[in-house]
């Protein structure tokens, strides 16, 4: 039957069978080209890492890289699961910091040219020889100059 008898019989539209649930966005090539310079960066250093790492309880919640000594969390700017478009995700974005900051983890936020220039794997570097060498204090212990 097609679809102006279906409504002369039934005075109702057929319904429609475009499914409306969203693809996930796709990741923008520099961004995938920027996750495995730092996968093999990390890698070729021997630096402890997690990747895609997500918190048990969050199920849309992930983030790029995880530095398991530090507990530094790494996103690269562009990826699929990061802040897009305003609104609501970045809304989001935001609770997401806030909940990892909270369970005790500091988050960076990687633009793909700060990880293929060797920025991101040189301070990365430098944070894991402060924490092997003692706390970086600035103020003297004893609270005099």
């Amino acid at each position: 039957m097609n679809a102006d008898d279906y409504f002369w019989k039934t005075k109702k539209r057929p319904p429609k069978t475009k499914s409306r649930a969203k693809p996930l966005p796709k990741a923008k090539e520099k961004y995938l080209e920027a996750e495995e310079a730092l996968f093999q960066e990390l890698e070729e250093h021997l630096i402890g890492f997690e990747r895609r790492f997500q918190f048990e309880s969050t199920k849309n919640w992930r983030f790029d890289f995880h530095i398991v000594k530090l507990r530094l969390l790494i996103e690269i700017a562009g990826s699929p699961w990061s802040v897009g478009r305003g609104g609501k995700k970045i809304a989001n974005a935001f609770c997401k910091y806030d909940f990892a900051e909270e369970m005790g983890y500091r988050v960076e936020r990687l633009e793909p040219h700060q990880i293929e220039s060797g920025y991101a794997i040189h301070w990365i570097q430098s944070q894991l020889e402060r924490l092997e060498d003692g706390t970086d204090q600035t103020i003297p212990a004893d609270g005099l100059d």
